[in-house]
């Protein structure tokens, strides 16, 4: 395992979500059209997140793959800051597999790999699969390497970690590696966001690797601050957590960035830039 600096965190603002799991039904301050998620990527980026993770809409609300709209949220970002794009290959659950690929060809910095296939257990889309089969992740890895582009390998479980290692005994990724731990979305059956959990995860890591922390709910304080101290990665945003605190919900994504960033100061860590990031995830300018 690879831990940051000890004076340093890489900050991701998942800032949407997938359709219809985060919605302005939900909390009216989430960003849904292009504009709207390019200048919460700004907002957060002013606030210290390093890396952007995006989810695109189309003009009802749905998730769309649509390359057009992720290369116009790309575009306005890049107007306004350099801060990394990671788009999001999982799209939704109206989405199919070449779909959720469609982003890369808008050409991010990085992209999400889901290492593993799991079962919808609640919702309008319960008891349909979300589907990751292994020549899936194959092809999806092979695309991101034609392009230059880092896979963000979204780990939900210990299973997960199998197709984690198959590619890397086929040399299909660049070190270091960079490991999401999806924590605490009972929706698609991901682990429990527990201490105990993390820690066993961790276990897993394998050598060269570096790990960030996805906690939904009221789980994403504690397990993100719990990741600073260990030396690992944290995401934060309303694509995980709508509220920000018992009862209140976040105003905007900026504004869950900002807490971060002040835990962070509070363990005598600094939030780092897109460039210190990119520099320490082996990636190129």
């Amino acid at each position: 395992m690879i831990k940051l600096p000890d004076n340093k965190v890489i900050i991701t603002a998942a800032l949407t979500g997938a359709w219809p799991l985060v919605t302005k039904a939900l909390n009216p301050a989430v960003p849904e059209q292009p504009d709207e998620i390019a200048e919460a990527a700004y907002a957060c980026y002013r606030e210290g997140a390093a890396i952007c993770h995006i989810h695109a809409r189309d003009p009802e609300g749905k998730s769309t793959g649509s390359k057009d709209v992720f290369q116009k949220i790309h575009d306005h970002i890049r107007s306004k800051c350099n801060i990394i794009i990671q788009d999001s290959t999982g799209g939704g659950p109206n989405l199919s597999l070449e779909e959720r690929i469609e982003c890369l060809q808008a050409k991010p910095d990085m992209a999400s790999l889901n290492m593993g296939s799991m079962m919808r257990v609640s919702g309008p889309y319960k008891g349909i699969a979300w589907s990751n089969m292994p020549e899936d992740i194959d092809y999806y890895v092979s695309k991101m390497r034609e392009a230059d582009i880092k896979p963000e390998m979204e780990v939900y479980g210990h299973a997960m970690f199998r197709e984690v290692n198959t590619l890397i005994k086929k040399n299909l990724l660049t070190k270091p590696y960079y490991i999401n731990f999806v924590m605490g979305m009972t929706y698609q059956g991901a682990v429990e966001a527990t201490p105990k959990h993390l820690n066993s995860l961790i276990d897993f890591l394998p050598q060269d690797a570096m790990f960030n922390v996805t906690a939904v709910g009221a789980a994403q304080v504690p397990l993100t601050t719990m990741a600073m101290i260990m030396g690992g990665c944290v995401r934060v945003g309303m694509e995980d957590n709508l509220y920000y605190r018992k009862g209140q919900l976040a105003k905007s994504n900026a504004e869950l960035v900002t807490r971060t960033v002040r835990i962070a100061r509070e363990l005598n860590k600094e939030p780092a830039t897109p460039e210190e990031a990119r520099e320490i995830l082996g990636m190129t300018a």
